[in-house]
């Protein structure tokens, strides 16, 4: 049964957050939790998770229990809903117990709306005690792969959830994380004991995200370079040691670069004031140790490096995932040695326990395969993660970016299927190659592989090229590896075939490292090359320094650059046209609105920037646009539509969206300028239109819950927002 009967989530969303629209899968997500049902949400980071379960809690009596791992997330995140005007707090080890002892009174008395909880407090019986005393809306395990021994990064104390729903059976449950496999989801249901629940998983494609991976080959004068394109703005390095951090650092520094080290061996007060730079936008590079960013709720990151291997595909998908969580093109390079591969492997075997041992060489495996692998990278991470992806191109990795020059591979692949098929399908790679380049070792001899017709008939390629063109045959699936701890090469059938025509084939050259020079412009200027007047955005940008050194918060917590984006592309001249805004709900209207309205009517008194024309898209906004018409907004589409003459519901089929978001659109397209004498015949029929004008004159028109209320079951809220609309533009704000 429902929790609620007319949800004003849209309200919610627009009053609270500042947004008018939801995210691919929000709606329904937030929909199906208000319903009383379990659910597990895997979401890429940035995807919009949090908002499945702030946003319900709003909606529902009582309070919601968030489960995080991240005790510096929770601080960033509940300062943030603060700034919303949603009443959260958190409980962990950095409260003193005064405090502890505040929230939970206000928890009790019904006084908050989110609470964040570390894992291991729920194993503290006067934690659990505590817990019966509340009025539990709903619990959200964030970070929830941590409870499946299976995942990258498994947590014992996540075990105690459990029993969340012995005690509380009749509180919905939401899992969400942004980094699971089949096997750990099922893991995550299975371990959290979830009663039927629904799955939504989107896409784990995050479009605006470049992947680059290049040789760790003068990998320093590469990174400088990519960096040049990225000046002061927020970049992550992670490197393999602590000793690598200082020194990566200190070099940048020589070269100019703002750069600080952040690792396990320092001071915490010295660690605590690096992450808090950053965070405040006083220092803009961290060269970093893994264990930096998993509590950093940095929206702007505008570049992620890895300058050594990671461990797992997880772990590189997760710590990338940092970039670009507003929407902007941002950048993720990865550099690449096999040298880096058995640093690994010495790490690996140190662990005692086999079956851990396994999974670790299992994931290492993986990420070397996603490195070698001249396979599109986003279609590599996508089928990583059980999703097809089958475009030819998807524009935004190396492989895709630059076409690379083929050559002719016929004599070399025979001699690879040659090499396979006379040493019986019994060896990997590595001794594969030994073979063909003639190499002198104990086990070629004593296989007495060095009698054999191939041996030493590819002396002229050196190990790299060929291994790299064994990975271009896996991917061509003319060999396979085959499954277990100690993988062997053999042909498929496309492989013996190939073998007995002797048929031509062709295959890339590996990339000249003139183009790891440039590759970073084709990410690093694409956020200052967006139409937006940039002398505007950086009076705001330190509008919103001051106000939130003032307030003692990150900046992005005043407003997202996406924000200060479209107030630089559309100079709102009021508090009414600061609230159309992307990301300005009620309560920051109220407090910020103002002061940066006046900031943009001193700068026009002097500027003249050209304002944008009404349909012209805003590409700093995020927006998607389609790739065949890369000039064209999602409101532009619904527009065409429009000036078709279709339904609501016709246009809503067509795009393949929400009656909702059409209604989003149709609002922006009036606000910008579209004559509302032009759609009459979406009016409302009469005498519906009527009555619904009368509910607004008693209520007015900034809520639409009251409205919904007082005029019951027989009308929906997409006639109230449709009818709000001519209202509105007719006869102003207020009727």
């Amino acid at each position: 049964m429902s929790r609620y009967t007319t949800p004003p989530i849209h309200d919610i969303l627009k009053n609270y957050f500042g947004y008018d629209q939801f995210r691919p899968l929000q709606e329904e997500i937030i929909t199906h939790i208000l319903s009383g049902r379990d659910a597990v949400v895997l979401m890429p980071t940035g995807g919009g998770k949090s908002l499945c379960y702030q946003l319900p809690a709003l909606a529902m009596d009582g309070v919601t229990i968030v489960i995080s791992p991240l005790i510096a997330l929770m601080k960033d995140q509940v300062d943030n809903l603060k700034l919303d005007g949603v009443a959260a707090e958190y409980i962990n080890s950095t409260l003193p117990f005064p405090e502890i002892l505040r929230i939970q009174d206000a928890a009790r008395n019904q006084q908050l709306k989110i609470l964040y909880v570390a894992p291991e407090r729920l194993a503290l019986p006067g934690f659990q005690a505590f817990l019966q005393d509340l009025k539990v809306s709903l619990i959200a395990i964030d970070e929830a792969h941590c409870i499946s021994e299976w995942g990258h990064d498994f947590r014992p104390d996540y075990r105690n959830l459990a029993n969340l729903r012995q005690e509380f059976p009749q509180v919905p449950v939401v899992a969400l994380t942004a980094t699971a496999t089949p096997f750990v989801r099922d893991d995550i249901i299975a371990q959290l004991k979830l009663t039927d629940p629904k799955i939504f998983q989107s896409s784990f494609n995050r479009e605006n995200l470049f992947y680059h991976i290049w040789p760790k080959k003068n990998a320093f004068q590469s990174l400088v370079n990519f960096l040049s394109q990225y000046k002061n703005q927020p970049t992550i390095i992670y490197c393999f040691s602590r000793k690598d951090t200082e020194l990566v650092a200190s070099k940048l520094c020589a070269q100019g670069f703002p750069a600080v080290a952040y690792h396990a061996g320092l001071e915490d007060q010295i660690r605590s004031e690096v992450q808090d730079k950053f965070i405040r936008d006083e220092v803009s590079i961290i060269v970093a140790t893994i264990a930096f960013g998993m509590g950093i709720d940095k929206p702007d990151i505008r570049l992620i490096v890895h300058y050594d291997l990671p461990k797992s595909v997880e772990g590189y998908y997760q710590e990338t995932g940092r970039a670009g969580r507003d929407g902007l093109p941002s950048g993720c390079l990865l550099f690449y040695s096999w040298g880096d591969k058995i640093k690994q492997d010495f790490f690996i075997d140190q662990i005692v326990d086999e079956q851990e041992k396994a999974k670790a060489q299992g994931k290492l495996a993986r990420i070397v395969e996603f490195c070698q692998s001249q396979k599109c990278r986003r279609k590599f991470l996508l089928e990583y993660f059980g999703e097809q992806w089958d475009k030819p191109n998807c524009g935004r990795c190396d492989i895709c970016i630059t076409p690379l020059e083929e050559f002719d591979a016929t004599e070399i692949v025979q001699n690879i299927l040659k090499t396979i098929a006379l040493t019986g399908g019994r060896f990997g790679a590595g001794h594969l190659v030994d073979v063909l380049r003639g190499a002198e070792t104990e086990k070629i001899f004593e296989r007495r592989h060095d009698r054999l017709a191939v041996y030493g008939v590819a002396k002229d390629f050196s190990t790299r090229e060929l291994r790299r063109i064994i990975d271009l045959l896996l991917d061509r699936n003319l060999i396979v590896k085959t499954p277990g701890e100690y993988p062997t090469l053999i042909m498929s059938k496309s492989g013996q075939q190939l073998m007995t025509t002797n048929e031509k084939i062709n295959l890339p050259k590996p990339p000249p490292m003139s183009v790891a020079k440039d590759a970073g412009k084709s990410t690093g200027k694409m956020v200052q090359d967006l139409k937006y007047d940039q002398v505007l955005f950086e009076k705001l940008r330190a509008l919103r320094k001051k106000i939130a050194d003032e307030k003692n918060v990150p900046p992005f917590m005043v407003f997202p650059d996406r924000s200060l984006f479209e107030m630089a592309f559309y100079f709102p001249q009021d508090t009414r046209g600061m609230g159309r805004i992307f990301g300005v709900g009620d309560k920051k209207l109220r407090e910020f609105g103002q002061i940066f309205v006046e900031e943009i009517a001193d700068y026009l008194k002097t500027a003249r920037p050209p304002r944008p024309a009404p349909s012209q898209p805003l590409a700093a906004s995020g927006r998607k646009q389609e790739p065949s018409q890369k000039n064209v907004s999602t409101y532009d589409e619904t527009q065409k539509l429009i000036d078709q003459k279709l339904t609501l519901s016709e246009i809503a089929r067509q795009r393949n969206l929400a009656v909702g978001t059409i209604l989003s659109h149709l609002e922006k397209i009036v606000q910008d300028g579209y004559g509302i004498n032009r759609l009459e015949f979406l009016r409302p029929a009469e005498p519906k239109f009527s009555k619904i004008r009368s509910a607004f004159e008693i209520y007015g028109t900034g809520k639409l819950s009251p409205v919904k209320e007082f005029l019951g079951v027989e009308f929906s809220y997409d006639d109230i927002r449709l009818a709000r609309i001519f209202l509105v533009e007719q006869h102003g704000e207020e009727i």
